[in-house]
């Protein structure tokens, strides 16, 4: 479901190596019929065109941005710089410390500048996050997430009950 115009959720990252683990946000985003827009835009490569979007992405609706970013993992805190609207951080697995940088580069953002962070690679979850945010102004889509919790719960009692059979 991604959109160029009219998108709610913009998913950015700073390589096309990053694309496999923001995908599975993309996935969930689609799963969810929310539009958004996917992008490669480096915060150390090119800092203005990355301003740039942002300040676009606003202006034709964005409602929650989504940063994957490894290494020194400046990304998220850096849109975080640019924009009021939440930024969600998704820590890459990368380097010889295997995402744990990443993971306290953006949770260490200091005050005023707020990112929400998720676990290593944790794309997935950094979607439904702004899937609750975007919910909490839209009942049609807290009734959908009510769903897929529901089903999540159904699943996992069902594998007990397997388990648990005698």
């Amino acid at each position: 479901m991604s959109a160029n115009k009219n998108f709610q959720v913009a998913i950015l990252m700073g390589s096309d190596s990053d694309l496999p683990v923001m995908n599975q946000a993309a996935e969930v985003l689609t799963e969810f019929e929310i539009k958004y827009q996917i992008r490669i835009l480096s915060a150390h490569r090119v800092p203005h065109k990355l301003q740039e979007y942002v300040k676009e992405a606003e202006e034709k609706g964005v409602k929650v941005f989504i940063a994957g970013a490894g290494l020194a993992a400046h990304l998220p805190g850096v849109i975080a710089a640019f924009t009021t609207r939440p930024v969600i951080g998704v820590p890459l697995a990368s380097g010889a410390l295997k995402g744990i940088d990443s993971l306290l580069a953006i949770v260490q953002m200091p005050s005023g500048v707020p990112v929400a962070t998720v676990a290593i690679d944790g794309s997935k979850n950094a979607a439904l996050l702004a899937i609750q945010i975007l919910a909490s102004a839209n009942p049609i889509l807290n009734k959908k997430l009510l769903t897929y919790k529901k089903k999540m719960e159904d699943e996992v009692l069902r594998k007990d009950s397997e388990l648990n059979k005698s």
